[in-house]
């Protein structure tokens, strides 16, 4: 797949999210929308005014709002939740484990606000643990999208898939850098950029400043193998270990915690098949703070600039034991 970096333009997450989920909603009539009285902010507003009878404000009750999922799951429907991920994701973890992941049931989490990017809103909306919080629950499916074009294919995805799945989306506006033929598969990833120095796994937002720290690398002979790890879990070990052996040095990048996240997912795979050397770049041991969402990926060291040097520490410890990149 060819990067076209400097012409790129950017789109919402957020609204290809709601336009997505309306198509389905004509095709699908068992496809019913909840939503914490966030539906502007979500987008899912567009689903309420052309079906006003499957789309349910629950109001600022996320507990209850699972909960209601589960038996509309139950009695044959397909519900997709959606709220800001600090909510969903945490106000109402025991009833997802409880309601939905426990007893498996059909039903679609999609949380927007996720990540340090909400911005000026601060700590208190800047979910940095909600992909830890999803990964541990047996039968959750977790995935993070690059794009708007992925997000798309994402949704559309997960409706014909059975069991729960988590989604996460943020909200500012990403970069658009698939083409539209692009193909999404749970459990799959794939390459973007292809090298043999190193392998950088990114997911959301941190892909595009990966794949502009890899133009920098290339320009000092550093080949960097980019890769798209948007299904978090299932995760494609096939391919992290296939680039781990190619590479023996892996750098993540990730707009969540250190710990829980993609990062932990690759550690795990790698640990138990193929150990070399790892860095974990994302979010620290703290709570956010406010600002403007480009000003905190710089500021928490996840941004272009700041995968470049990491790769580079990287590479100087692979050259240490290895003799060579």
């Amino acid at each position: 797949m060819k990067i076209k970096l400097k012409e790129i333009k950017e789109e919402s997450l957020r609204d290809v999210y709601g336009e997505t989920l309306l198509e389905l909603g004509r095709e699908n009539k068992k496809i019913v929308v909840l939503d914490s009285d966030l539906s502007a902010s979500t987008k899912t507003n567009l689903f309420a005014r052309e079906f006003p009878e499957r789309f349910f404000n629950m109001g600022v009750a996320e507990q209850d709002m699972i909960g209601t999922a589960a038996g509309l799951a139950l009695g044959g429907m397909i519900p997709f939740v959606s709220s800001f991920a600090v909510f969903e994701a945490g106000r109402a973890w025991e009833q997802i484990r409880q309601s939905i992941c426990y007893p498996n049931l059909n039903v679609k989490l999609v949380a927007s606000h996720g990540g340090i990017t909400v911005g000026e809103d601060g700590a208190t909306h800047q979910s940095n643990e909600d992909l830890a919080l999803m990964r541990i629950l047996p039968n959750m499916k977790v995935i993070c999208p690059c794009d708007a074009v992925e997000t798309r294919k994402i949704i559309i995805s997960i409706a014909e898939d059975y069991g729960p799945c988590y989604v996460r989306l943020s909200r500012p506006k990403f970069p658009v850098i698939l083409d539209d033929d692009y193909s999404f598969e749970i459990g799959k990833s794939f390459i973007l950029m292809e090298g043999d120095d190193i392998a950088i796994f990114a997911i959301g937002i941190t892909l595009f400043h990966s794949l502009i720290a890899a133009e920098e690398l290339a320009k000092e002979g550093i080949h960097a193998r980019v890769a798209n790890l948007s299904s978090i879990k299932p995760i494609d070990e096939e391919l992290i270990v296939e680039s781990a052996k190619k590479t023996k040095a892996v750098l993540t990048v990730e707009e969540h915690s250190i710990f829980g996240g993609l990062g932990s997912a690759v550690a795990e795979v790698l640990s138990q098949n193929y150990p070399c050397f790892i860095k974990i770049m994302g979010i620290p041991d703290t709570f956010g703070i406010s600002g403007k969402p480009h000003e905190l990926l710089d500021f928490y060291g996840i941004s272009s600039p700041y995968i470049y040097r990491e790769a580079v520490n990287l590479l100087k410890k692979k050259k240490e034991k290895h003799g060579a990149y």
